[in-house]
């Protein structure tokens, strides 16, 4: 055929490329939660730092640049805020340990009869902030941890990854989330343009100014989520037999009361023989009834989070840390709970440590980012 000179125009669409390999945010989720069960088996600072330091830098390395990512900085703020509270009230309150190495004296003040054990200022000594330091550095341990999931996994991931009879409820967890974030992001933005146009943007003028945008930004944003959630059958649910409901609630909250009954006893030395059982009977319960539940929340996933053989060595990594340092708390617990009366120096136990740095595999695992040339 002969060329009519007219060719159809080749367009090109544009491809998103993923620079960064997402692994399943479950993963993540249950990595941290090993970590921070690892934590609450100890009250050595040293193995307690080795834990800090295994999250924060596996963080560190696979932090991205979102802005939900950012939150790691908060938790860990909040954990030093924690320590330095639990000081401050054991220092002004008292402690019941008994020490001789008086550091310094407060000003007490009387109390009443009525109020007989409580002190408030007095002797303050090293054997009462070196316990109180223990028991504030496990908390705050605890807070890094989470504070690294939080970084790690993508809220919208996440939500999307989450079993049907859960989807409501982690909807309204992450519009709550990230409702905040847009808020001080309006602010920030209706603030420098009145600026730009030389008008106030600070005292109560500036406030009511700037305040009745935002809010009616706010209003304009919700009614739009609203009719999203509408259009996509958001809060719709499936005729199911009675007697399937019936067993959902049983297995939901008979396994939430074993998951919670196994981590008290997890958390207290009486109940380490009995608290891992329950805990994992009570987990199993629950994840049945949760998995019956989502028949009545009928929905498809667009481009589902793959759970692959790195999700696997992810999470297992963060359940051997917890599984391992609860076998060390009962067979060696001198170590893992350092005595403060004498007054002495912890030690690093040496396989409990090695236990600890099996948290940094997912370091080996999980490819780093890689950042496109602009």
């Amino acid at each position: 055929m002969p060329d009519t000179g007219v060719r159809a125009a080749r367009t090109t669409v544009p491809v998103r490329r993923r620079t960064r390999f997402e692994l399943h945010p479950g993963a993540w989720w249950l990595w941290s939660l090993g970590l921070g069960t690892a934590a609450t088996r100890t009250t050595n600072p040293l193995l307690l730092a080795l834990l800090v330091a295994v999250a924060g830098h596996v963080v560190a390395v696979h932090r991205s640049s979102a802005p939900w990512a950012r939150s790691y900085t908060a938790f860990a703020k909040l954990a030093v805020a924690v320590l330095l509270i639990r000081l401050a009230f054991t220092a002004v309150l008292g402690s019941p340990v008994p020490g001789t190495h008086v550091l310094f004296t407060l000003p007490e003040i009387p109390l009443p009869a009525w109020a007989q054990g409580i002190r408030l200022g007095g002797p303050v000594s090293a054997e009462a902030l070196l316990f109180s330091g223990y028991n504030g550095l496990k908390l705050a341990a605890l807070l890094v941890c989470v504070g690294a999931a939080n970084a790690l996994a993508a809220p919208a991931r996440l939500l999307k990854s989450l079993p049907g009879a859960l989807y409501e409820a982690g909807v309204a967890v992450v519009v709550a989330l990230t409702f905040a974030p847009h808020l001080i992001a309006d602010v920030q933005r209706l603030r420098a343009a009145r600026r730009l146009r030389g008008r106030p943007d600070r005292g109560l003028r500036g406030l009511f100014q700037v305040g009745l945008p935002v809010l009616e930004g706010a209003l304009e944003r919700s009614v739009a989520l609203a009719a999203a959630m509408d259009a996509r059958g958001h809060g719709r649910t499936a005729e199911v037999p009675a007697r399937v409901r019936r067993t959902t609630t049983a297995l939901t909250l008979g396994g939430l009361l074993g998951v919670c009954a196994g981590t008290y006893g997890l958390l207290t030395a009486e109940g380490g023989v009995y608290g891992l059982p329950v805990l994992l009977a009570g987990a199993l319960a629950a994840l049945a009834g949760l998995r019956l539940g989502g028949r009545r929340s009928p929905r498809t996933r667009y481009r589902p989070a793959p759970w692959g053989v790195r999700a696997w060595l992810v999470a297992g990594s963060g359940a051997a840390v917890a599984a391992l340092l609860a076998l060390a708390s009962v067979r060696d617990p001198g170590a893992l709970h350092p005595g403060v009366v004498p007054l002495a120096a912890p030690v690093l136990p040496l396989w409990p440590a090695a236990a600890i740095l099996l948290g940094l595999l997912p370091v080996l695992v999980v490819p780093q980012d890689r950042k496109e040339p602009s």
